[in-house]
């Protein structure tokens, strides 16, 4: 897909991930780029449409596809996470907070925006995924888990917008340097670098993007003797 005068919505644009591909989207010739938020006052990116949107409410999702109907791109990167395993007491409630954006705001999206792009042309949805997609070690079970679910979302779709020209890219990473993970002590990138990497796959025709070595090798490690997936010996 060509950036160049492209229309792009973001969901999850104030801040991190969404916030850079915002900047790099104008720095790369987009026409027009919509920037979305459940508080759109926390848009102050100059350049930008501020949009009102939870993707968790269908109303508001709606009422989304009508004051934007000329996107030829559409970035689902809104997502939270929460710390905990599936044994912590709590753990039922949290998963069902998480999938309601991980997941659901994803599919709610995807739905709503499909006909949206297949009368633009076609254009490209870009998921934002992780390499949490494919590792769950019970740290952030829940976040994890969406992240596969979304993953396999993202493969559907993959096959069921191909009749109508639409790209579907699949962007997974490890640790960036955003609000989400302050606190992790661990090795981060930039969402500058990753979301790069991303709009080169976008421009390259791609369906995934692994924007990290740590990416690369959990990937590659899916198919070894004792999957990644799996506990390893110390």
């Amino acid at each position: 897909m060509k950036i160049e005068n492209s229309v792009v919505l973001i969901t999850g644009a104030n801040r991190g991930i969404g916030l850079a591909f915002a900047r790099a989207l104008i720095a790369r010739g987009a026409r027009k780029v919509y920037a979305a938020a459940r508080n759109p006052a926390s848009v102050t990116l100059p350049g930008v449409e501020a949009l009102q949107l939870d993707v968790t409410k269908p109303e508001e999702v709606a009422a989304a596809v009508q004051q934007v109907s000329d996107v030829t791109l559409v970035i689902n990167n809104a997502g939270i996470a929460q710390p905990g395993g599936f044994l912590a007491p709590d753990s039922d409630a949290v998963a069902r907070r998480i999938f309601e954006t991980n997941f659901f705001g994803m599919l709610n999206m995807s739905k709503a925006f499909a006909p949206v792009l297949k009368a633009n042309g076609g254009g490209a949805l870009l998921n934002v995924l992780s390499v949490a997609s494919w590792l769950n070690g019970g740290e952030l079970a829940a976040y994890s888990a969406s992240k596969s679910a979304a993953w396999s979302l993202t493969n559907a779709l993959r096959h069921e917008l191909a009749a109508q020209k639409t790209q579907v890219l699949g962007l997974h990473m490890g640790y960036v340097d955003t609000d989400l993970t302050r606190g992790f002590e661990v090795p981060k990138t930039s969402a500058e670098e990753i979301v790069q990497r991303a709009l080169d796959g976008l421009v390259a025709g791609a369906d995934e993007v692994l924007a990290d070595a740590l990416t690369e090798q959990v990937k590659q490690g899916l198919t070894a003797p004792r999957p990644f997936y799996l506990p390893q010996a110390n």
